[in-house]
């Protein structure tokens, strides 16, 4: 009986670890979440962001506090504009990228941003080159209430 017993337990142990192995595999996410505009507020702070939402993978990220002119831009991407004026001379190290913090401020009223307002559309620089992000309907009232909310509802 020992040995019928002991090879039946063995092989219900296989059957039910595999069967949980195999509904672990089915919770992994296998889409890849859509980059797009996203606007968030911080205290007094909004934030204007183009990356997958609710996720700190942005490709680009521009701050106001209501009433500024300038906007500080953070991110890989960065809009291309001459006026781009680097604001960071910190030398410490970004603990989430490991890089040192690569910020800069741009007035709202560039010609760059004043594009993003009007249309939608921002020409962007990358270490990949140059090339331009769209928004979409939803998004580009986003951005209108990014601007209105900075003071800089007039471009």
């Amino acid at each position: 009986m020992l040995k019928i017993a002991i090879p039946a337990v063995a092989a219900l142990g296989l059957i039910a670890f595999a069967a949980r192995s195999q509904a672990t595999n089915l919770d992994i996410q296998t889409e890849v979440a859509p980059m797009g505009w996203h606007l968030s507020h911080e205290g007094s702070l909004a934030k204007l962001a183009y990356g997958v939402e609710n996720s700190d993978q942005l490709a680009l990220m521009m701050t106001c506090e209501q009433g500024q002119t300038q906007a500080t831009v953070y991110g890989d991407v960065q809009p291309a504009s001459p006026r781009l004026i680097k604001a960071s001379t910190s030398t410490a190290i970004d603990p989430l990228s490991g890089d040192l913090p690569d910020v800069k401020r741009i007035s709202l009223r560039d010609p760059a941003l004043q594009q993003l307002a009007r249309s939608g559309k921002l020409a962007v620089e990358a270490d990949a080159g140059q090339f331009e992000l769209s928004a979409t309907p939803v998004e580009r009232r986003l951005i209108g209430e990014f601007f209105a909310y900075c003071g800089s509802d007039r471009v």
